[in-house]
């Protein structure tokens, strides 16, 4: 998604350090590589051990690939002796090959056992959630990772499918809940299958990814470099809101005071200012639909000195 925009923004420096956290299947990587000098080099991070075997495909002495999740950057780099980042990019929710491959469970469009986990080798599957979690931490995850407004429904059905014996345990049985689980009137668009919301917010929660993007957007800020660039690729609102709210805090940070009497230099610096907000073009979306809810957030490094404790 937004390929060419994503690495056109990421790339300022042909010889710097740069980061792909969310490799996927290489398209990022590839056209970063393509940027970089014979002194540049490329670090690609995923916790799919899918991805693993795609990287294997990149022979090249300027790439490095690590399976782990990204909110494990610092250790990462630090373990490699990387201390300075030019650019991070994170391309943010399952990719299309997650999706498209019917075992992974993550779409509704096929039957297949319901796992969700984006990190096959460990973790708990969705069905498995399912068969524990109460009635109310269902609807709580449906809601506030899906929005969805019939929450509270679509987890009693849920819980009473599993209490007559019969758990939800693939795609398609999932689906079929989550549909007669809402009421016809109230689907809104015809287009969207009425389970796309609780398939995003079971998603979401099983492999926590906005605790992990949280975690991984605090420390770009202290890997960047005076003039590195943060480029992030979200599909939905909880993710774009989260970078929003980020950068901005991390823009204003006089915000973050309220009315505190302090002179101008006391003021702190901002340590990020926004470079671009881009959306895919008419042409992208004709090729590739699954990118019309896609949005990319670019913002740069200030010179602004981290506090203390946390240039450590």
């Amino acid at each position: 998604m937004l390929l060419g925009p994503a690495v056109e923004y990421l790339v300022t420096d042909a010889d710097g350090v740069y980061v792909d956290a969310t490799f996927g299947r290489g398209g990022h990587s590839r056209l970063i590589l393509a940027r970089l000098s014979a002194r540049g080099r490329l670090i690609a991070i995923d916790r799919d051990p899918q991805a693993s075997a795609a990287a294997v495909e990149i022979a090249d002495p300027r790439f490095h690939f690590v399976h782990t999740r990204f909110s494990r950057l610092s250790a990462t780099l630090a373990s490699m002796d990387v201390t300075c980042l030019q650019g991070l990019l994170l391309d943010l929710g399952v990719s299309s090959p997650q999706i498209d491959v019917a075992e992974r469970g993550f779409s509704w469009r096929a039957d297949a056992p319901l796992d969700m986990r984006m990190d096959t080798s460990g973790g708990v599957t969705a069905a498995e959630w399912l068969a524990s979690a109460t009635v109310e931490e269902l609807a709580r995850v449906i809601r506030d990772y899906g929005e969805e407004r019939f929450a509270a429904p679509i987890a009693k059905a849920i819980a009473a499918r599993r209490d007559a014996g019969r758990p939800v345990t693939t795609t398609a049985e999932l689906a079929a809940v989550v549909a007669g689980a809402i009421p016809v009137r109230g689907r809104g668009d015809a287009a969207q299958h009425p389970a796309t919301r609780t398939f995003q917010a079971l998603r979401i929660h099983i492999n926590q990814e906005l605790e992990e993007l949280a975690l991984v957007l605090e420390q770009a800020v202290a890997l960047l470099a005076s003039g590195g660039r943060l480029a992030v690729i979200s599909f939905h609102s909880l993710e774009d809101r989260l970078v929003k709210r980020f950068i901005e805090r991390h823009e204003h940070p006089e915000r973050l005071l309220g009315r505190l009497p302090l002179r101008a230099s006391e003021l702190p610096s901002p340590r990020l200012r926004t470079v671009a907000r881009v959306k895919p073009d008419a042409a992208e979306v004709a090729a590739n639909p699954r990118a019309r809810s896609a949005v990319m957030r670019v913002a740069q490094r200030t010179a602004a000195p981290l506090p203390a404790k946390t240039a450590q």
